[in-house]
């Protein structure tokens, strides 16, 4: 199966005249990524096909709709974990265990929630890299340079605002899928 997604990765990333653009260091064993920006269904698969052509296996999160029939079996398979957005957990701790259990371990969030036009990142994938101790490694499409890139790795501080001003900086130079949507 893994082959299967390299070749389609390949063919994919080739038909759209896209690049890949990876900072992310191969000793970075656990990490938090950040799609920024989401304003398209197409993240979704430039991601997922991305993962083989990095070696990287890049899990995700996506609300619990998605996994219901008849495509649910689909989102699992690909490395999704149902979140179920009505009810308020401990999201934040629950996957900072996952984390702190495993050895190798990626999750890749959507900071903005939506492809929608949003003022302010929902702040979960920041606390998750936090509490987890992890490097937060930002995945951008860069709709007008043609390439998906990974950033270098970030590590969370303790001042939260200063970091989303720098997040804000280093995502604002990129063109996204749809611009008009687009955080910042």
């Amino acid at each position: 199966m893994n082959f299967l997604f390299h070749i389609l990765g390949r063919l994919y990333f080739f038909l759209k005249g896209y690049t890949i653009e990876n900072n992310w260091p191969k000793d970075v064993k656990k990490a938090m990524v950040a799609i920024i920006p989401h304003t398209s269904n197409w993240d979704f698969l430039f991601g997922v096909l991305s993962r083989q052509l990095i070696g990287r296996d890049i899990k995700f999160v996506g609300k619990k709709e998605l996994f219901k029939p008849p495509f649910g079996f689909f989102f699992k398979m690909m490395g999704g974990y149902p979140v179920d957005r009505s009810k308020r957990t401990n999201f934040v701790d629950a996957v900072v265990d996952i984390y702190n259990s495993k050895e190798e371990f990626y999750i890749g969030i959507a900071p903005e929630g939506t492809r929608k036009k949003v003022k302010e990142l929902k702040s979960g994938f920041y606390y998750i890299a936090k509490g987890a101790n992890i490097p937060i490694i930002v995945a951008t499409i860069d709709a007008g340079n043609k390439k998906l890139v990974f950033s270098k790795p970030f590590y969370p501080t303790d001042d939260k605002e200063k970091d989303f001003e720098w997040l804000k900086n280093y995502c604002s130079q990129f063109q996204a899928i749809n611009p008009e949507t687009s955080w910042p």
